[in-house]
């Protein structure tokens, strides 16, 4: 049976999930064997796309659900809720 793992963050970089912050959690997210998804508003994307994190078009305060599945999905889950509670490692 696959692992499965759930959890969230909230978005708390000023400019929201723009390019920078989504290339970060993208790249984190790659990392990763298992699959992982983000939910936001009814929408669901994979975490390893680019270009599905930017339809989210999460805002600052937007609270993101993380659901991840395989044999890595607890670690997937912590690695992304500390480099959200990081700011994505973007300065401004």
């Amino acid at each position: 049976m696959e692992k499965k793992a759930k959890g969230n963050f909230v978005v708390q970089n000023d400019k929201g999930l723009h390019t920078r912050p989504s290339t970060e959690l993208v790249k984190c997210a790659a990392g990763f064997n298992c699959q992982i998804h983000l939910t936001y508003r009814n929408y669901v994307v994979n975490a390893k796309s680019l270009l599905g994190i930017l339809m989210l078009a999460a805002e600052k305060g937007a609270r993101i659900k993380i659901e991840a599945i395989g044999d890595d999905a607890k670690e997937a889950i912590s690695a992304l809720q500390r480099l959200a509670m990081h700011g994505f490692n973007i300065k401004y």
